[in-house]
Parts: structure tokens; sequence; C-alpha cells
């Protein structure tokens, strides 16, 4: 029972079920690309170069000023697969992944500097607190905050190269029942609430565009480790004795990898409107072997608890285009297949995860001279998938995923 206990609470504490990407992975991170199914490594749209490629930053013309949101919407169905006909949905509140760009260089200067701030991990998962999987989780949230101060140097008009570090900060918050009861049958109820402690990564790219019609990029981010040091750890125990003794631990520790990922961008402009981008990204999700959990006391009778992960790397295929209408309106449309990195067997309720086909919609309004609106709206559906979750102490079952995801972003260019 006590090991039950551990590997249930080591598969919910640190992993958000985020329905827009593989992993607990958010690709959100610039609403023009968002419209083009995410695709940008090969191109210079905007100020948002700072995350897709630092290296075609120096190739924009203009400083500017990028604020996006996007309004995440995500639901995740359950049904057991032990011959019963238990069935749960979450009821994840709204997400809200954000993304922040500015860069600036003199007009005649091949140096642009630039700094972003976005949301590539995090997200809310809530099952509630009836549901067959409670003992493992009742609700997840995840957060992560990346801030990139970035320089970029164009050699010429055709090759651009650029860096920036990475610091990340961020953290998490677990809930889950306790298989114990008092006299009116009320179950008991742990929490972990920790903040991650500042890590540091960076981010890569080169840009070279041998011809008018035809761009190249490629980009390199870093694997960050996210460590809580000291997150609190409380409880709802109803029985006290020899029971209340195993549950003594105030504080935890624990890491979590946020992968590295290398893409490679294309970009071909058949006309002088249309523009065509396709990026193959791969995401280094076999750092994320598993999951360990130290504690300053006893948790279900022990100290510490590993759960074993065994992610695998997985590739990102995407492909988008855009077509300049008029000088005030741009459109796009693109699409992105998604491998899943988790091994059968390894399937949990925080993770849930399968391979992912979006497609996605945008525009660019041209509200002035320096001022442009962008929209985006991305659908995102993860195939129904069944495990047995035997190598993960997770809950039998089949789930499926779904994601509805507008955005919208505002900039300003000076």
């Amino acid at each position: 029972m006590k090991s039950k206990f551990l590997a249930l609470l080591g598969s919910a504490m640190l992993t958000a079920s985020v329905a827009s990407a593989g992993g607990y992975q958010v690709n959100l991170q610039g609403q023009k690309q968002i419209g083009m199914g995410h695709v940008g490594t090969g191109l210079v749209l905007d100020q948002s170069s700072i995350f897709f490629n630092p290296g075609a930053l120096a190739h924009l013309r203009q400083n500017g000023i990028q604020i996006g949101v996007s309004a995440l919407s995500s639901k995740i169905a359950f049904r057991d697969a032990s011959g019963g006909i238990s069935e749960a949905r979450t009821d994840n509140p709204m997400g809200t992944p954000f993304q922040v760009y500015a860069s600036y260089g003199p007009t005649d200067s091949p140096w642009r500097f630039g700094i972003g701030v976005y949301t590539p991990y995090g997200s809310t998962v809530n099952w509630g607190n009836a549901w067959q999987g409670r003992f493992g989780l009742n609700e997840l949230t995840l957060k992560a905050i990346y801030i990139q101060p970035t320089v970029s140097y164009r050699f010429s008009d055709k090759l651009g190269i650029g860096a920036g570090l990475v610091i990340n900060t961020g953290s998490v918050n677990l809930q889950r029942s306790i298989p114990l009861t008092d006299a009116n049958g009320q179950e008991g109820r742990i929490e972990l609430d920790g903040k991650s402690k500042t890590s540091i990564g960076f981010n890569a790219g080169v840009y070279f565009q041998p011809t008018e019609k035809l761009s190249l990029g490629v980009t390199y981010r870093s694997k960050v480790d996210a460590k809580v040091e000291g997150g609190d750890v409380t409880y709802r125990i109803p029985t006290a004795g020899p029971v209340a003794a195993q549950f003594t631990a105030t504080e935890f520790d624990a890491t979590l990898p946020l992968p590295d990922n290398i893409t490679l961008g294309i970009g071909f402009r058949p006309t002088e409107n249309l523009t065509v981008g396709v990026d193959i990204q791969r995401v280094g999700w076999g750092a994320y072997k598993a999951l360990q959990f130290d504690f300053n006391g006893k948790v279900g009778g022990q100290e510490s608890s590993v759960a074993q992960r065994n992610y695998k790397d997985s590739y990102i295929y995407r492909v988008g285009a855009q077509y300049k209408v008029s000088e005030m309106l741009t459109v796009r449309a693109g699409g992105y297949y998604d491998k899943t990195p988790v091994r059968t067997g390894y399937l949990t309720p925080e993770t849930p995860d399968a391979d992912s086909r979006s497609v996605s919609a945008g525009f660019t309004l041209a509200l002035s001279e320096k001022v442009d609106l962008d929209a985006s709206f991305s659908y995102i559906n993860k195939k129904e998938r069944t495990d047995l979750a035997d190598k993960s102490s997770g809950v039998a079952g089949t789930f499926k995923s779904v994601a509805y995801i507008p955005g919208v972003a505002v900039n300003y260019k000076f």
C-alpha cells in the first residue's frame, strides 16, 4: 500500500496535462506563428523571432513591442478499462499563456537587442474529488515563465546569428485525496505547493536567406531543470494515532526537466504575397527518465519516492502559410502533427498524452503604420489512447483530449 501510495504521489507531482503539446510543453509563443501551425524558425515575421530564431531578429527593419495572450480551453475524458463503466471528465479552468517581446537597434546597425517573456510550460488539470483516480490526483497547476534577453547580428542580407539567455522561474501546486476516512466517511487530502528556483539555459539560432524566395533557419533551446526546494506539504488527515504518524513531512524537494528543442525551418515565397513555412522540431524528452521526491519526514511512511517516466525523444512536423490580401489584411492557416513522448505503460492522468493533430488559422489587421492586430485560433485533437499504466502506477483506462485556443496580440512598431 505504501509503495502504491508513493508511486501515485510521484506520478502526480510536477507534470501537467497540457492539451496544447506533447508531454507538458506549451507551443503558443507567437500569434502569427500559431495561425500558421506554429512555424517560424525559417521566417522573419516579427519580434517573436526572439523565441523562434534569434538569428532572424537582426533582419527586422523596425523596432517594436509585441504583447499577446492565448485563451487555452482544454478537456480530458476518461473511461475505466477494468471492465467497469466508470467515466470522468476534467473541469479545467481557462489557461492564459502569454508572450511579450521587444527589440531595438539603430536603423543602420547590423545589431538588434531584444527581450522576451513567455510561458513554454504550464496549465491546470482538475479531475475533481469523486473520480476513480482521485488518490493519484485531484488537481494540478504548473506554471513556468521564461525571461530571455537576446542579441542578434546580421552579417549580410543573407545571414544572421543570435542567442539569448533563458531565465526560468515558476511554481507547482498538487492536491490529491488520501485513502483514509473519518467516522463520517470524509476522505483525507494532501497538498504540495512550491516555487521553483531560478534556473538558466539558452536559446541560439542561425538564419540564412540564399535567395529572395528561399530562407532557412535552425534554432536550439537548451534543457532547463526546474527545481523545487523546500516546497510546502500540508494535510487534512481525518484519522489520528499511528496512521497520522505516517504523514509527518512538511517540506519536499523535486526536479523536473524542461527538455531541449532543436528545430529546422524552411521559408518559401513563390509569389510576392504568399509565404509558406515548414518546421521539423525534435524535443529531447529522453531526459525525463524518472521523477524523485525527497521529504523532510514521512509521507505514507517513507521519506522519498521515485516514479518511473522513461519518456522518449519525439518529433513535431509543422506546415503553414500566409497570404497578404491587401496592405491592411494578411491571412494565415496551418497545422502540425505531434508524436507523443509517453511510452506504453506510462500513461498517467496528469499527462494522458497521445499523438496530436492540430489545425489553425489567423490574420493580421494593420490598424495604422505603427500598430498591427494579430489574431489566431487553434484546434488540437489528441488520439484516443488506452493504457494499463502498469509501469507508472497510473490509472488504467482510455483517455481523450481536445483543446480550443483563440489568441490575440498587439504589435507596436517604431
